[in-house]
């Protein structure tokens, strides 16, 4: 008896057990997995940013700070940066505040609002690399619709070279990538200005609050951790700019439109630097991690 009960005293533990353990068993499979997807590759590249790997030869001993210090004082790298960095300064704002006009727009009940809101978004679910080479066809000098525009309401023929000349090359990947991800941040500010609490607008535009007032009193208070993280991701998402670029201009003429994403591209799968370009993925990869904790506390912190 006292066996019995010794026994099933055993099997009731067992399974308190289990059942504080079992939600972590479910999880591991997809814990693994991450690991291996993220980790991985992470801790290969690394590794590999040590040796000095190359189309010429392949040297997989430690070789120091090589690649490193090849960084600080690569100058077309270093320009590779300015451009990518300009750009995302330039482009997110102009995408913020047109996505954040038309979310105005479309947050009230207007008649066809559904079959407006299919059609603004067909740009982003566009693959970038043929939204790129879609713009490459526009911009054509000779049969692209840009320049016959332009001729109309100039009165005369328009041969720009778009993704040739230096003072108009950066404009055509600027139209092309604010038009295909602008759509993108009106999505997510029209979500976040439909939640705003709207007995607070109300009661504002009884006490005679104008509406500029009451969007930067209420509304823009209101949305303003969705904000952050939606300037948050599209800043991450321009910082690695490639599409567009590699299908207008390929980082031409020359390296004038060349990107940090374009550079090393052109490093590791054309140049066959692999040591170096693993140096350049390691280091983007913890200073984008070090910018997103950053932003994500002081995320925290405002709310």
């Amino acid at each position: 008896m006292s066996v019995a009960v010794a026994r099933h005293g055993d099997t009731g533990g067992f399974n308190r057990w289990a059942d504080r353990r079992f939600k972590y068993l479910l999880i591991w499979p997809a814990v693994l997995i991450l690991l291996l997807v993220g980790v991985f590759p992470f801790v290969n590249v690394l590794v590999v940013s040590f040796q000095d790997i190359s189309l010429v030869f392949e040297d997989k001993s430690f070789a120091g700070l090589l690649n490193y210090k090849r960084l600080f004082t690569e100058a077309r790298l270093w320009q590779a940066i300015l451009h990518t960095v300009v750009f995302t300064l330039v482009a997110l704002p102009i995408e913020f505040v047109l996505g954040l006009l038309m979310a105005l727009l479309f947050v009230e009940p207007i008649r066809g609002r559904q079959v407006f809101l299919a059609l603004l978004i067909i740009p982003t679910v566009i693959s970038p690399i043929v939204a790129g080479a879609t713009w490459r066809l526009m911009f054509d000098n000779q049969f692209g619709p840009i320049n016959q525009i332009l001729g109309w309401i100039a009165g005369e023929p328009v041969t720009i070279i778009w993704v040739l000349q230096k003072g108009f090359v950066w404009p055509a990947i600027l139209v092309a990538e604010v038009w295909q991800w602008t759509p993108f941040m009106f999505l997510l500010l029209l979500a976040a200005l439909s939640n705003v609490d709207k007995s607070q607008v109300e009661a504002a535009q009884i006490d005679g609050a104008s509406k500029l007032r009451i969007f930067f009193r209420i509304v823009l208070p209101a949305i303003k951790p969705v904000l952050a993280i939606v300037l948050l991701i599209r800043g991450l998402d321009l910082f690695r700019l490639f599409d567009v670029v590699w299908a207008l201009t390929q980082g031409g003429p020359g390296t004038r439109t060349e990107t940090l994403s374009t550079y090393a591209y052109v490093q590791g799968f054309q140049q066959f630097e692999v040591s170096y370009t693993s140096a350049i993925a390691f280091v983007v990869v913890v200073l984008l991690s070090i910018a997103i904790v950053l932003a994500l506390r002081r995320v925290e912190i405002a709310r």
